[in-house]
């Protein structure tokens, strides 16, 4: 043992002296430290000479003899050494499998840091006009990043670099379940569906979504009594004070909203009674009185949704066959009879977007069934047909008894058409006129369902508050 101490020292005082001959001198070598060579990766000239690096072990430890073994000395080649710190092991050869790793490791934390410092660094404004421009359905897991994201709802700035994004295509908002809480919003951009939950709404009690207007949907539940007016993205809720008139009818509900982000809504039943809440008053009011030259009762086809074309809502009536109108801004009701075309069932009004009112409903000849598109000529008042399904799809139809329901919005549509043998979701895009099938909503608990209960067509927007 002792011999083996003395060739090492003898050994490191022979390194001394050419490291002095062709360098600078080496550092104070420990009494207990001893030198462990490895190979240089590179295989050098014979006639270069490499500077030497210096490392020791403690000679303390308790198998000195393997220690010593560590020294290697390949002919031919220059050796690097390293420091190891005093009662370490000598590190063990990777795996070349492994090697990359701490490289890479080291890599993805400078990218990291590098990333950091970039959003740091990055303008408030700029940063607000490219979450502004985001696709909506991002929404959802970019308001659970932080606090701060999630703040932006609130601030005016970011509302005011929304306002400047052009509106995406209407999403659709459906109930196909008894409870509300399992509502699902179809995103026609990307063909999916979501299942938001509103939270505030009373659960032990069917609300159902009546009417929409600038990103906010209004609620009513089925007894007719209280409404509640939400944002389903960003869950702004608020439930609208009581009524001062007591209608337990079924009633026909509207909703408009102005430029200053305040919105009006218009309930009537079909005796005539009508009431109008306004978001600015905070109260519900009856600013006059139905004309005498409108025939009462109303007959209001409630099948129809109510259509709303800047501040005016249209309501579809059977009796006479035509359309009721009325001005939010300056209380004025209006009516137009206009006849319904032969053969048609389940019509029902939409926005055709550009100010269009059309209606849309079933032509059913003998055993043949199919959906027709008409739009309302304000010149004549008469409907004129745009356009049909196509005809290999309404063959799926023949001999079925077919019911349709529809929901539209800035000329986008989406028809729900149900027999005993099948169930289908289509839209339809007034601009394009293109027809698409759309895919069957799977709720949460694993059931598909494609039967549309009832819904509302609404344009998501995450700065509308209620």
């Amino acid at each position: 043992m002792m011999e083996g101490v003395a060739m090492l020292r003898q050994l490191i005082g022979q390194l001394q002296e050419v490291l002095e001959l062709y360098g600078s001198p080496p550092p104070t070598v420990p009494s207990n430290y001893f030198i462990q060579f490895q190979p240089q990766p590179q295989q050098p000239s014979s006639e270069q000479l490499l500077p030497l690096r210096w490392c020791y072990f403690n000679l303390e430890g308790s198998s000195l003899q393997d220690s010593c073994y560590n020294i290697i000395m390949t002919a031919g080649k220059s050796e690097n050494m390293k420091m190891l710190e005093p009662g370490k092991p000598p590190p063990t050869k990777k795996a070349r499998k492994g090697r990359g790793k701490t490289t890479l490791t080291t890599t993805s934390n400078s990218n990291d840091n590098m990333e950091q410092q970039i959003w740091q660094e990055f303008p408030p404004d700029l940063f607000e006009a490219v979450i502004a421009r985001l696709p909506i359905a991002a929404f959802f897991r970019f308001r659970s990043v932080c606090r701060t994201w999630n703040s932006l709802l609130s601030s005016q700035s970011f509302s005011n670099q929304c306002s400047r994004v052009k509106q995406s295509q209407p999403w659709f908002y459906t109930i196909t379940h008894e409870n509300v809480n399992t509502g699902a919003m179809y995103d026609p951009s990307s063909n999916k569906w979501h299942h938001p939950t509103v939270p505030a709404l009373p659960t032990k009690q069917i609300v159902l979504p009546v009417a929409s207007a600038g990103g906010l949907i209004c609620f009513l539940d089925i007894g007719h009594r209280s409404f509640y007016v939400c944002n389903p993205l960003t869950r702004s809720f608020k439930e609208l004070p009581p009524r001062s008139v007591e209608v337990w009818s079924r009633v026909a509900v509207g909703m408009t909203k102005s430029a200053t982000s305040a919105y009006k809504i218009l309930w009537v039943g079909c005796d005539g009674e009508y009431e109008v809440y306004d978001s600015e008053k905070d109260m519900w009011s009856r600013p006059g009185n139905i004309p005498g030259n409108i025939k009462i009762p109303l007959s209001i086809n409630f099948r129809s949704q109510v259509v709303s074309v800047g501040k005016t809502v249209y309501l579809m009536r059977s009796d006479p066959e035509g359309i009721l109108s009325y001005d939010m801004e300056d209380g004025v009701w209006g009516q137009d009879v206009i006849p319904v075309p032969p053969h048609v069932t389940d019509q029902v009004l939409a926005e055709g977007g550009g100010g269009r009112v059309v209606m849309v409903g079933l032509v059913t000849k003998n055993a043949a069934t199919c959906v027709c598109i008409w739009e309302l000529q304000r010149m004549t008042m008469l409907w004129k047909e745009v356009d049909r399904m196509p005809n290999v799809w309404c063959l799926e139809f023949y001999g079925k008894h077919v019911r349709m329901n529809c929901l539209g919005n800035k000329g986008l549509l989406m028809l729900s058409l149900r027999s005993r043998q099948m169930n289908r979701l289509v839209t339809y895009d007034l601009e394009s006129g293109e027809w698409l099938k759309v895919p069957g909503c799977v709720l949460p608990r694993g059931r598909k369902r494609q039967w549309i209960a009832c819904g509302t067509a609404f344009h998501p927007c995450l700065t509308a508050l209620a």
